[in-house]
């Protein structure tokens, strides 16, 4: 499989259920200037997914302190997404989350992304964006896997880190934490500060 890393993101236009509940086109590149978090899940209705779901909708407002979108994908229609969206948590719905669902029915966006499985749903990938349209990280998690939030957030943290100070983020990293410059000198200085 080819990565999508260091590449522009693939374009789309395609029917979403948006945050206030309407169901309209929405275009990626509309996005341009800020970052997003683009995600894939399965299926509406089933199992792992609303958990993602709920916990990426739990730390919306984390992600929006960053600047970034939030925007999930599957190969539902814009009708079931919408009927999940309206279907309370207690009775196997996700609530009126506060970012968009993209209908993918015709499964053209998960197979840009590369993350559709036997032509039949996508597997869990997640994309960050930069603010120029760039894929910066993306992982790929079998069906069974539910993603880290946290995860992704450290991520659009080190990235924002490095466009802001220029200086690199080792592993584990977290905001706050020290990093390193991309030389021999700043590596060295880096591991005897941290691992000696």
């Amino acid at each position: 499989m080819a990565t999508l890393v260091t590449k522009l993101a693939p374009d789309f236009t395609a029917k979403a259920v948006m945050p206030n509940g309407s169901i309209a086109d929405m275009t990626l590149s509309d996005y341009r200037g800020k970052y997003v978090v683009l995600f894939f899940y399965p299926l509406d209705f089933t199992f792992v997914c609303p958990s993602e779901i709920l916990a990426f909708d739990r730390k919306l407002k984390e992600f929006k302190d960053r600047g970034v979108e939030l925007i999930g994908v599957s190969v539902d229609s814009e009708y079931t997404h919408y009927a999940w969206r309206e279907t309370p948590v207690e009775k196997g719905g996700i609530g009126r989350i506060g970012y968009p669902l993209v209908a993918d029915l015709d499964k053209n966006i998960a197979r840009a992304y590369g993350v559709l499985h036997n032509e039949q749903v996508a597997l869990r990938g997640l994309f960050l964006i930069d603010t120029e349209g760039v894929v910066r990280h993306a992982v790929i998690n079998d069906l069974p896997l539910g993603r880290n939030v946290h995860e992704a957030l450290r991520m659009v943290d080190a990235l924002q880190y490095h466009e802001e100070n220029g200086d690199v983020c080792p592993a584990n990293w977290q905001q706050g934490e020290l990093a390193m410059k991309a030389d021999a000198e700043g590596v060295a200085d880096y591991l005897a500060k941290v691992y000696a």
